[in-house]
Protein backbone atom coordinates (compact mmCIF):
# COMPACT_ATOMS: atom_id res chain seq x y z
CA UNK A 1 0.00 0.00 0.00
CA UNK A 2 2.60 2.48 -1.17
CA UNK A 3 0.14 5.34 -1.72
CA UNK A 4 -1.39 4.84 1.70
CA UNK A 5 1.94 4.72 3.38
CA UNK A 6 2.71 8.14 2.02
CA UNK A 7 -0.42 9.58 3.59
CA UNK A 8 1.55 9.37 6.84
CA UNK A 9 3.81 12.20 5.53
CA UNK A 10 2.55 15.40 7.10
CA UNK A 11 3.81 17.92 4.56
CA UNK A 12 5.17 17.91 1.04
CA UNK A 13 8.56 19.41 0.22
CA UNK A 14 9.14 22.07 -2.37
CA UNK A 15 11.93 22.63 -4.85
CA UNK A 16 14.89 24.75 -3.80
CA UNK A 17 16.37 27.04 -6.42
CA UNK A 18 19.58 25.66 -7.81
CA UNK A 19 19.28 22.32 -6.02
CA UNK A 20 19.96 19.73 -8.67
CA UNK A 21 20.57 16.83 -6.28
CA UNK A 22 23.24 15.31 -8.52
CA UNK A 23 25.58 12.78 -6.95
CA UNK A 24 29.21 13.89 -6.94
CA UNK A 25 32.09 11.50 -7.52
CA UNK A 26 34.99 11.55 -5.09
CA UNK A 27 38.29 12.74 -6.56
CA UNK A 28 40.89 9.99 -6.85
CA UNK A 29 42.87 9.54 -3.65
CA UNK A 30 40.76 11.95 -1.58
CA UNK A 31 39.81 10.52 1.79
CA UNK A 32 36.23 10.44 3.04
CA UNK A 33 37.08 12.62 6.04
CA UNK A 34 38.74 15.25 3.88
CA UNK A 35 35.91 15.29 1.34
CA UNK A 36 32.93 15.40 3.71
CA UNK A 37 34.27 16.41 7.10
CA UNK A 38 32.30 15.13 10.10
CA UNK A 39 32.20 18.57 11.76
CA UNK A 40 32.08 20.90 8.77
CA UNK A 41 29.33 23.39 9.69
CA UNK A 42 26.17 23.88 7.69
CA UNK A 43 26.34 27.05 5.63
CA UNK A 44 22.87 28.59 5.82
CA UNK A 45 21.62 30.92 3.13
CA UNK A 46 18.44 32.35 1.68
CA UNK A 47 15.49 30.22 0.59
CA UNK A 48 13.63 30.46 -2.67
CA UNK A 49 10.19 31.99 -2.82
CA UNK A 50 8.80 28.59 -3.79
CA UNK A 51 10.26 26.97 -0.69
CA UNK A 52 8.70 29.62 1.53
CA UNK A 53 5.32 29.68 -0.21
CA UNK A 54 2.59 30.41 2.30
CA UNK A 55 4.98 31.99 4.82
CA UNK A 56 3.82 35.50 5.82
CA UNK A 57 6.27 38.19 4.75
CA UNK A 58 6.99 39.23 8.33
CA UNK A 59 7.95 35.64 9.20
CA UNK A 60 10.36 35.01 6.32
CA UNK A 61 13.24 36.39 8.39
CA UNK A 62 13.16 33.27 10.56
CA UNK A 63 13.93 30.90 7.66
CA UNK A 64 17.14 29.85 5.95
CA UNK A 65 18.12 27.00 3.64
CA UNK A 66 21.19 24.90 2.95
CA UNK A 67 22.56 21.78 1.37
CA UNK A 68 24.91 19.51 3.27
CA UNK A 69 27.16 17.00 1.58
CA UNK A 70 27.26 13.38 2.81
CA UNK A 71 28.82 10.25 1.31
CA UNK A 72 26.69 7.81 -0.64
CA UNK A 73 28.46 5.07 1.32
CA UNK A 74 29.67 6.15 4.76
CA UNK A 75 32.36 3.47 4.63
CA UNK A 76 33.62 4.01 1.06
CA UNK A 77 34.42 7.45 -0.32
CA UNK A 78 34.93 6.16 -3.84
CA UNK A 79 31.17 6.10 -4.56
CA UNK A 80 30.97 9.87 -4.23
CA UNK A 81 28.59 12.14 -2.39
CA UNK A 82 25.06 13.52 -2.38
CA UNK A 83 23.62 16.71 -0.92
CA UNK A 84 20.91 16.77 1.76
CA UNK A 85 18.41 19.64 1.44
CA UNK A 86 17.70 21.51 4.69
CA UNK A 87 15.35 24.24 5.86
CA UNK A 88 15.67 25.93 9.25
CA UNK A 89 13.14 27.99 11.16
CA UNK A 90 15.15 29.89 13.75
CA UNK A 91 14.07 29.91 17.41
CA UNK A 92 11.77 32.85 18.11
CA UNK A 93 13.56 33.68 21.37
CA UNK A 94 17.23 33.18 20.48
CA UNK A 95 18.47 34.25 23.92
CA UNK A 96 16.67 31.18 25.36
CA UNK A 97 17.55 28.84 22.49
CA UNK A 98 18.23 25.22 23.50
CA UNK A 99 19.42 23.85 20.15
CA UNK A 100 18.06 22.29 16.98
CA UNK A 101 15.00 20.06 16.63
CA UNK A 102 15.14 17.77 13.59
CA UNK A 103 11.86 16.61 12.05
CA UNK A 104 10.80 13.72 9.82
CA UNK A 105 7.24 13.10 8.50
CA UNK A 106 7.49 9.40 7.64
CA UNK A 107 6.68 7.60 4.43
CA UNK A 108 9.28 6.37 3.78
CA UNK A 109 9.61 8.88 1.00
CA UNK A 110 7.87 11.79 2.70
CA UNK A 111 9.57 15.12 2.17
CA UNK A 112 10.42 16.74 5.49
CA UNK A 113 11.92 19.88 4.03
CA UNK A 114 8.99 22.21 4.71
CA UNK A 115 7.95 20.73 8.06
CA UNK A 116 9.31 23.70 10.06
CA UNK A 117 6.80 25.96 8.30
CA UNK A 118 3.98 23.95 9.89
CA UNK A 119 5.70 23.69 13.27
CA UNK A 120 3.08 25.67 15.16
CA UNK A 121 0.50 23.13 14.03
CA UNK A 122 1.90 20.33 16.17
CA UNK A 123 4.20 22.00 18.73
CA UNK A 124 3.41 24.20 21.69
CA UNK A 125 4.77 27.79 21.57
CA UNK A 126 7.62 27.04 23.99
CA UNK A 127 9.07 24.52 21.51
CA UNK A 128 8.94 26.94 18.56
CA UNK A 129 10.37 29.68 20.78
CA UNK A 130 13.39 27.72 22.02
CA UNK A 131 14.42 25.44 19.15
CA UNK A 132 15.60 25.93 15.62
CA UNK A 133 13.19 23.64 13.75
CA UNK A 134 15.07 21.80 11.00
CA UNK A 135 13.35 19.95 8.18
CA UNK A 136 15.24 17.85 5.70
CA UNK A 137 14.64 15.52 2.81
CA UNK A 138 16.32 12.19 3.61
CA UNK A 139 18.64 10.76 0.99
CA UNK A 140 16.85 9.72 -2.17
CA UNK A 141 13.80 11.84 -1.33
CA UNK A 142 12.55 15.10 -2.80
CA UNK A 143 15.43 17.54 -3.14
CA UNK A 144 18.08 15.23 -1.66
CA UNK A 145 19.29 13.41 -4.78
CA UNK A 146 15.97 11.67 -5.51
CA UNK A 147 16.23 7.95 -6.22
CA UNK A 148 14.71 7.58 -9.67
CA UNK A 149 14.07 4.33 -11.43
CA UNK A 150 12.62 5.98 -14.54
CA UNK A 151 13.81 8.62 -16.96
CA UNK A 152 10.36 9.52 -18.35
CA UNK A 153 6.91 9.89 -16.84
CA UNK A 154 5.53 7.68 -19.60
CA UNK A 155 7.68 4.71 -18.57
CA UNK A 156 6.65 5.20 -14.96
CA UNK A 157 2.97 5.42 -15.90
CA UNK A 158 3.13 2.29 -18.02
CA UNK A 159 4.73 0.25 -15.24
CA UNK A 160 2.78 1.64 -12.29
CA UNK A 161 -0.61 1.56 -14.01
CA UNK A 162 -0.31 -2.22 -14.27
CA UNK A 163 -0.34 -2.51 -10.48
CA UNK A 164 -3.81 -3.37 -9.18
CA UNK A 165 -4.43 -2.49 -5.54
CA UNK A 166 -6.65 -5.52 -4.89
CA UNK A 167 -5.89 -7.98 -7.70
CA UNK A 168 -8.43 -10.82 -7.80
CA UNK A 169 -8.34 -12.48 -11.20
CA UNK A 170 -5.41 -14.48 -12.49
CA UNK A 171 -4.72 -11.78 -15.07
CA UNK A 172 -4.75 -8.99 -12.45
CA UNK A 173 -2.43 -10.95 -10.15
CA UNK A 174 -0.05 -11.81 -12.97
CA UNK A 175 -0.02 -8.24 -14.26
CA UNK A 176 0.64 -6.77 -10.83
CA UNK A 177 3.51 -9.14 -10.07
CA UNK A 178 4.92 -8.50 -13.53
CA UNK A 179 4.81 -4.74 -13.00
CA UNK A 180 6.98 -5.10 -9.91
CA UNK A 181 9.49 -7.12 -11.93
CA UNK A 182 9.47 -4.36 -14.55
CA UNK A 183 9.98 -1.76 -11.83
CA UNK A 184 12.96 -3.69 -10.51
CA UNK A 185 14.53 -3.83 -13.96
CA UNK A 186 14.09 -0.09 -14.50
CA UNK A 187 15.65 0.58 -11.10
CA UNK A 188 18.59 -1.67 -11.88
CA UNK A 189 19.18 0.21 -15.12
CA UNK A 190 18.66 3.78 -13.92
CA UNK A 191 18.93 4.28 -10.15
CA UNK A 192 22.73 4.24 -9.85
CA UNK A 193 24.92 3.70 -6.80
CA UNK A 194 22.39 5.18 -4.37
CA UNK A 195 20.14 2.14 -4.91
CA UNK A 196 22.27 0.06 -2.53
CA UNK A 197 22.50 2.80 0.13
CA UNK A 198 18.89 3.69 0.97
CA UNK A 199 18.51 1.91 4.31
CA UNK A 200 17.38 3.64 7.50
CA UNK A 201 20.88 3.03 8.85
CA UNK A 202 22.25 5.17 6.01
CA UNK A 203 19.71 7.91 6.83
CA UNK A 204 20.62 7.78 10.52
CA UNK A 205 24.31 8.15 9.76
CA UNK A 206 23.43 11.19 7.64
CA UNK A 207 21.37 12.55 10.54
CA UNK A 208 24.25 12.20 12.98
CA UNK A 209 26.46 14.22 10.64
CA UNK A 210 23.74 16.87 10.36
CA UNK A 211 23.45 17.02 14.16
CA UNK A 212 27.16 17.73 14.50
CA UNK A 213 27.12 20.13 11.55
CA UNK A 214 24.52 22.41 13.18
CA UNK A 215 26.60 22.48 16.35
CA UNK A 216 24.56 20.19 18.62
CA UNK A 217 26.39 17.75 20.87
CA UNK A 218 23.24 15.63 21.17
CA UNK A 219 20.23 15.06 18.93
CA UNK A 220 16.74 16.38 19.61
CA UNK A 221 14.31 14.79 17.17
CA UNK A 222 10.61 14.25 16.44
CA UNK A 223 9.61 11.58 13.92
CA UNK A 224 6.23 10.43 12.68
CA UNK A 225 5.25 7.02 11.25
CA UNK A 226 8.28 5.60 9.39
CA UNK A 227 10.18 8.45 11.07
CA UNK A 228 9.84 6.44 14.29
CA UNK A 229 12.20 3.87 12.78
CA UNK A 230 14.71 6.66 12.15
CA UNK A 231 14.38 7.84 15.76
CA UNK A 232 14.62 4.39 17.31
CA UNK A 233 17.55 3.41 15.09
CA UNK A 234 19.38 6.60 16.02
CA UNK A 235 18.85 6.02 19.74
CA UNK A 236 20.15 2.45 19.36
CA UNK A 237 23.17 3.34 17.22
CA UNK A 238 24.08 6.63 18.92
CA UNK A 239 22.70 6.48 22.48
CA UNK A 240 25.30 8.87 23.88
CA UNK A 241 24.42 11.45 21.23
CA UNK A 242 20.65 11.22 21.95
CA UNK A 243 19.19 14.08 23.98
CA UNK A 244 15.40 13.94 23.50
CA UNK A 245 13.65 11.77 20.92
CA UNK A 246 9.87 11.74 20.36
CA UNK A 247 8.37 9.13 18.05
CA UNK A 248 4.67 9.25 17.15
CA UNK A 249 2.80 6.52 15.22
CA UNK A 250 5.30 3.75 15.86
CA UNK A 251 6.53 0.81 13.88
CA UNK A 252 7.77 -2.38 15.53
CA UNK A 253 11.49 -2.00 14.72
CA UNK A 254 12.50 -5.56 15.59
CA UNK A 255 9.76 -7.24 13.55
CA UNK A 256 10.05 -4.80 10.63
CA UNK A 257 13.78 -5.42 10.19
CA UNK A 258 13.82 -9.18 10.85
CA UNK A 259 10.57 -10.48 9.31
CA UNK A 260 9.05 -8.04 6.84
CA UNK A 261 6.39 -10.52 5.74
CA UNK A 262 4.98 -10.95 9.23
CA UNK A 263 5.27 -7.22 9.85
CA UNK A 264 3.07 -6.41 6.86
CA UNK A 265 0.66 -9.17 7.81
CA UNK A 266 0.24 -7.54 11.22
CA UNK A 267 0.01 -4.13 9.57
CA UNK A 268 -3.07 -5.36 7.67
CA UNK A 269 -4.58 -6.38 11.01
CA UNK A 270 -3.99 -2.86 12.30
CA UNK A 271 -6.12 -1.40 9.52
CA UNK A 272 -8.85 -3.95 10.32
CA UNK A 273 -8.79 -2.97 14.01
CA UNK A 274 -9.15 0.69 13.09
CA UNK A 275 -11.98 -0.01 10.63
CA UNK A 276 -13.91 -2.09 13.12
CA UNK A 277 -13.55 0.64 15.76
CA UNK A 278 -14.78 3.24 13.25
CA UNK A 279 -17.87 1.16 12.44
CA UNK A 280 -18.55 0.58 16.14
CA UNK A 281 -18.17 4.27 16.93
CA UNK A 282 -20.45 5.11 13.99
CA UNK A 283 -23.20 2.90 15.37
CA UNK A 284 -22.80 4.48 18.81
CA UNK A 285 -23.00 7.98 17.30
CA UNK A 286 -26.48 7.31 15.91
CA UNK A 287 -27.81 10.12 13.68
CA UNK A 288 -24.46 11.95 13.83
CA UNK A 289 -23.07 9.17 11.62
CA UNK A 290 -24.80 8.82 8.26
CA UNK A 291 -23.91 5.12 8.05
CA UNK A 292 -25.34 4.22 11.47
CA UNK A 293 -28.76 2.89 10.51
CA UNK A 294 -29.04 -0.88 10.66
CA UNK A 295 -25.71 -2.57 11.42
CA UNK A 296 -22.71 -0.63 10.01
CA UNK A 297 -20.43 -3.64 10.21
CA UNK A 298 -22.76 -5.84 8.18
CA UNK A 299 -23.47 -3.07 5.68
CA UNK A 300 -19.78 -2.41 5.14
CA UNK A 301 -19.01 -6.10 4.62
CA UNK A 302 -21.87 -6.34 2.11
CA UNK A 303 -20.47 -3.36 0.21
CA UNK A 304 -16.99 -4.89 0.11
CA UNK A 305 -18.22 -8.27 -1.11
CA UNK A 306 -20.45 -6.63 -3.73
CA UNK A 307 -17.47 -4.67 -5.06
CA UNK A 308 -15.38 -7.81 -5.30
CA UNK A 309 -17.84 -9.06 -7.88
CA UNK A 310 -18.59 -5.87 -9.80
CA UNK A 311 -18.02 -2.11 -9.62
CA UNK A 312 -20.71 0.30 -8.49
CA UNK A 313 -21.69 3.10 -10.88
CA UNK A 314 -22.91 5.94 -8.72
CA UNK A 315 -25.29 8.75 -9.68
CA UNK A 316 -23.12 11.60 -10.86
CA UNK A 317 -20.89 9.53 -13.14
CA UNK A 318 -18.22 8.11 -10.86
CA UNK A 319 -17.44 4.39 -10.70
CA UNK A 320 -16.24 2.64 -7.58
CA UNK A 321 -14.26 -0.62 -7.81
CA UNK A 322 -12.77 -2.78 -5.07
CA UNK A 323 -9.25 -1.36 -5.39
CA UNK A 324 -10.36 2.26 -5.21
CA UNK A 325 -12.72 1.43 -2.35
CA UNK A 326 -10.03 -0.33 -0.31
CA UNK A 327 -7.48 2.40 -0.87
CA UNK A 328 -10.01 5.12 -0.14
CA UNK A 329 -11.17 3.58 3.13
CA UNK A 330 -7.65 2.92 4.36
CA UNK A 331 -6.65 6.50 3.58
CA UNK A 332 -9.75 7.89 5.28
CA UNK A 333 -8.91 6.02 8.49
CA UNK A 334 -5.81 8.22 8.84
CA UNK A 335 -7.99 11.32 9.39
CA UNK A 336 -10.76 11.04 12.01
CA UNK A 337 -11.93 14.58 11.25
CA UNK A 338 -13.16 13.18 7.95
CA UNK A 339 -15.14 10.29 9.46
CA UNK A 340 -18.54 12.00 9.01
CA UNK A 341 -17.84 12.51 5.31
CA UNK A 342 -16.60 8.92 4.98
CA UNK A 343 -19.83 7.69 6.59
CA UNK A 344 -21.92 9.75 4.14
CA UNK A 345 -20.09 8.28 1.15
CA UNK A 346 -20.42 4.73 2.46
CA UNK A 347 -24.14 5.27 2.92
CA UNK A 348 -24.35 6.76 -0.57
CA UNK A 349 -22.78 3.63 -2.04
CA UNK A 350 -25.05 1.43 0.03
CA UNK A 351 -28.09 3.32 -1.24
CA UNK A 352 -27.04 2.62 -4.82
CA UNK A 353 -27.22 -1.14 -4.28
CA UNK A 354 -30.22 -0.81 -1.92
CA UNK A 355 -32.25 2.20 -3.15
CA UNK A 356 -34.48 3.68 -0.42
CA UNK A 357 -38.14 2.98 -1.06
CA UNK A 358 -39.05 6.66 -1.37
CA UNK A 359 -36.37 7.26 -3.97
CA UNK A 360 -37.43 4.20 -5.95
CA UNK A 361 -41.02 5.44 -6.11
CA UNK A 362 -40.24 9.03 -7.04
CA UNK A 363 -36.99 9.69 -8.84
CA UNK A 364 -33.49 8.37 -9.27
CA UNK A 365 -31.20 8.25 -6.28
CA UNK A 366 -29.46 11.47 -5.23
CA UNK A 367 -26.05 12.28 -6.69
CA UNK A 368 -23.23 10.67 -4.73
CA UNK A 369 -19.97 12.62 -4.54
CA UNK A 370 -17.00 10.49 -3.56
CA UNK A 371 -14.49 13.09 -2.42
CA UNK A 372 -13.08 11.00 0.45
CA UNK A 373 -13.02 7.59 -1.20
CA UNK A 374 -11.79 8.99 -4.54
CA UNK A 375 -9.48 11.88 -3.58
CA UNK A 376 -8.49 12.81 -7.14
CA UNK A 377 -6.59 11.93 -10.28
CA UNK A 378 -2.86 12.39 -10.82
CA UNK A 379 -3.17 13.62 -14.41
CA UNK A 380 -0.26 11.63 -15.82
CA UNK A 381 -2.21 10.74 -18.97
CA UNK A 382 -2.06 14.37 -20.11
CA UNK A 383 1.73 14.62 -20.14
CA UNK A 384 3.63 15.50 -23.27
CA UNK A 385 5.70 12.73 -24.93
CA UNK A 386 8.95 11.86 -23.13
CA UNK A 387 8.20 14.10 -20.15
CA UNK A 388 11.03 14.07 -17.59
CA UNK A 389 10.37 11.89 -14.56
CA UNK A 390 10.08 14.17 -11.54
CA UNK A 391 8.90 11.80 -8.80
CA UNK A 392 11.15 9.47 -6.82
CA UNK A 393 11.13 5.78 -5.91
CA UNK A 394 12.42 6.08 -2.37
CA UNK A 395 9.47 4.21 -0.83
CA UNK A 396 10.58 0.82 -2.11
CA UNK A 397 14.19 1.96 -1.99
CA UNK A 398 13.96 2.18 1.81
CA UNK A 399 11.48 -0.59 2.57
CA UNK A 400 13.08 -3.17 0.33
CA UNK A 401 16.38 -2.42 2.05
CA UNK A 402 15.11 -2.47 5.64
CA UNK A 403 12.50 -5.20 5.57
CA UNK A 404 13.83 -8.72 5.60
CA UNK A 405 11.61 -10.43 3.03
CA UNK A 406 12.98 -13.85 2.14
CA UNK A 407 10.06 -15.40 0.25
CA UNK A 408 9.95 -15.55 -3.53
CA UNK A 409 7.34 -13.63 -5.47
CA UNK A 410 5.48 -16.77 -6.59
CA UNK A 411 4.34 -17.39 -3.01
CA UNK A 412 2.43 -14.12 -2.83
CA UNK A 413 -0.89 -15.28 -4.40
CA UNK A 414 -1.20 -18.18 -1.95
CA UNK A 415 -0.36 -15.99 1.03
CA UNK A 416 -2.81 -13.35 -0.20
CA UNK A 417 -5.69 -15.79 0.23
CA UNK A 418 -4.52 -16.56 3.76
CA UNK A 419 -4.10 -12.91 4.72
CA UNK A 420 -7.51 -12.12 3.27
CA UNK A 421 -9.16 -14.67 5.56
CA UNK A 422 -7.56 -12.94 8.56
CA UNK A 423 -8.01 -9.36 7.30
CA UNK A 424 -10.87 -9.44 4.80
CA UNK A 425 -10.73 -5.77 3.82
CA UNK A 426 -7.00 -5.02 3.80
CA UNK A 427 -5.11 -8.33 3.72
CA UNK A 428 -4.90 -8.69 -0.05
CA UNK A 429 -3.99 -5.06 -0.76
CA UNK A 430 -1.31 -5.13 1.94
CA UNK A 431 0.52 -8.13 0.56
CA UNK A 432 0.45 -6.81 -3.01
CA UNK A 433 2.85 -4.03 -2.09
CA UNK A 434 6.18 -4.54 -0.32
CA UNK A 435 5.92 -8.32 -0.04
CA UNK A 436 5.26 -8.54 -3.78
CA UNK A 437 7.79 -5.89 -4.81
CA UNK A 438 10.80 -6.55 -2.59
CA UNK A 439 11.64 -10.09 -3.77
CA UNK A 440 12.47 -8.59 -7.21
CA UNK A 441 14.00 -5.32 -5.99
CA UNK A 442 17.56 -5.08 -7.35
CA UNK A 443 19.45 -3.66 -4.36
CA UNK A 444 22.44 -5.84 -3.43
CA UNK A 445 23.28 -6.41 0.24
CA UNK A 446 22.17 -3.06 1.69
CA UNK A 447 23.73 -2.08 5.03
CA UNK A 448 20.79 -2.45 7.43
CA UNK A 449 20.57 -1.99 11.19
CA UNK A 450 18.65 -4.91 12.72
CA UNK A 451 19.46 -4.35 16.40
CA UNK A 452 20.23 -4.60 19.23
CA UNK A 453 17.64 -2.04 20.27
CA UNK A 454 18.16 -1.87 24.04
CA UNK A 455 20.81 0.84 24.14
CA UNK A 456 20.67 3.09 27.22
CA UNK A 457 19.96 6.70 26.30
CA UNK A 458 20.41 9.37 28.96
CA UNK A 459 16.72 10.28 28.75
CA UNK A 460 13.83 7.96 27.86
CA UNK A 461 12.62 7.97 24.28
CA UNK A 462 9.03 9.25 24.22
CA UNK A 463 6.84 6.68 22.40
CA UNK A 464 3.36 7.94 21.44
CA UNK A 465 0.68 5.52 20.25
CA UNK A 466 -3.02 5.85 19.37
CA UNK A 467 -5.34 2.99 20.29
CA UNK A 468 -6.87 2.92 16.79
CA UNK A 469 -4.00 4.01 14.57
CA UNK A 470 -4.59 2.17 11.26
CA UNK A 471 -1.09 2.23 9.76
CA UNK A 472 0.89 1.58 12.93
CA UNK A 473 -1.35 -0.27 15.33
CA UNK A 474 -1.13 0.38 19.08
CA UNK A 475 0.54 -2.98 19.65
CA UNK A 476 3.52 -1.69 17.65
CA UNK A 477 3.89 1.27 20.03
CA UNK A 478 3.84 -1.08 23.03
CA UNK A 479 6.49 -3.24 21.41
CA UNK A 480 8.60 -0.21 20.52
CA UNK A 481 8.58 0.91 24.16
CA UNK A 482 9.46 -2.61 25.33
CA UNK A 483 12.22 -3.14 22.76
CA UNK A 484 14.06 0.11 23.39
CA UNK A 485 16.45 0.23 26.31
CA UNK A 486 14.96 3.35 27.86
CA UNK A 487 11.49 4.50 26.79
CA UNK A 488 8.24 5.96 28.12
CA UNK A 489 4.92 5.05 26.43
CA UNK A 490 2.21 7.69 26.03
CA UNK A 491 -1.09 6.01 25.14
CA UNK A 492 -3.87 7.97 23.46
CA UNK A 493 -7.53 6.93 23.21
CA UNK A 494 -7.68 8.21 19.66
CA UNK A 495 -8.28 7.31 16.03
CA UNK A 496 -6.05 8.34 13.17
CA UNK A 497 -2.39 8.03 12.25
CA UNK A 498 -0.18 10.03 14.68
CA UNK A 499 -1.51 12.53 17.22
CA UNK A 500 0.86 15.46 17.87
CA UNK A 501 -1.05 18.68 17.37
CA UNK A 502 -4.40 16.98 18.00
CA UNK A 503 -4.19 16.20 21.74
CA UNK A 504 -3.45 19.07 24.10
CA UNK A 505 -2.36 16.71 26.86
CA UNK A 506 0.17 14.95 24.64
CA UNK A 507 1.33 18.27 23.18
CA UNK A 508 2.04 19.74 26.61
CA UNK A 509 3.81 16.63 27.84
CA UNK A 510 5.92 16.58 24.67
CA UNK A 511 6.80 20.26 25.03
CA UNK A 512 7.91 19.83 28.65
CA UNK A 513 10.01 16.85 27.63
CA UNK A 514 11.68 18.59 24.68
CA UNK A 515 12.44 21.82 26.50
CA UNK A 516 13.06 20.74 30.11
CA UNK A 517 13.63 16.98 29.74
CA UNK A 518 10.66 16.38 32.04
CA UNK A 519 9.52 12.78 31.51
CA UNK A 520 5.73 12.20 31.70
CA UNK A 521 4.46 9.86 34.39
CA UNK A 522 4.06 6.24 33.32
CA UNK A 523 0.69 4.65 32.63
CA UNK A 524 -1.17 7.74 31.44
CA UNK A 525 -3.88 7.54 28.80
CA UNK A 526 -4.45 10.81 26.97
CA UNK A 527 -7.49 11.99 25.03
CA UNK A 528 -7.61 13.73 21.63
CA UNK A 529 -8.97 17.26 21.47
CA UNK A 530 -12.01 15.93 19.60
CA UNK A 531 -13.39 12.41 19.26
CA UNK A 532 -14.99 11.29 15.97
CA UNK A 533 -18.56 12.53 15.41
CA UNK A 534 -18.14 15.10 18.20
CA UNK A 535 -17.71 18.85 17.90
CA UNK A 536 -16.94 19.81 21.48
CA UNK A 537 -13.31 19.65 22.57
CA UNK A 538 -12.62 16.83 25.04
CA UNK A 539 -8.94 17.43 25.77
CA UNK A 540 -7.81 15.73 28.94
CA UNK A 541 -4.69 14.49 30.65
Amino acid sequence: MRSIALVGALVAGAALTGMTGTATAAPAGETLAAQVGATKPVEWGTCSAETLRGVPADQAKFYSCARYRVPIDHDDASLGTIDIALLKRAARTPDKRIGSLFLNPGGPGGSGLRMPISGTGYFQPQVVDRFDLIGFDPRGVGQSNPLRCFTTQEDAQEVNSAQIGVPLSRAEISGTLGSFRDLGQFCKNNAGALLNHMSTKDVVRDLDKLRAAVGDQKLTYVGFSYGTLIGSTYSAMFPKQSRAIVIDGNVDPLLRTTDGVQYDRERARGFEISLDAFLTRCQQAGPKCAFSSGTPRAKFDELREYLREQPIKVPGGQTMDISTFTGGVSGALYRPAGFPALAEELQGLYDVIHPPAAAAQTQSARTVKLNVLVPGKNGLADLAPDSPYTADDSYFGVNCSDKKITIKQDRVPGLAAQWERESPTFGRSQIFSDVAACPVWPAKKPDVYRGPWKAQTENPVLVVGNYYDPATQYLFAKRMADELGNARLLSVDAFGHCILGKSLGVDKATADYLTDLKVPAAGQVFQPNTQPFQTAATAKG
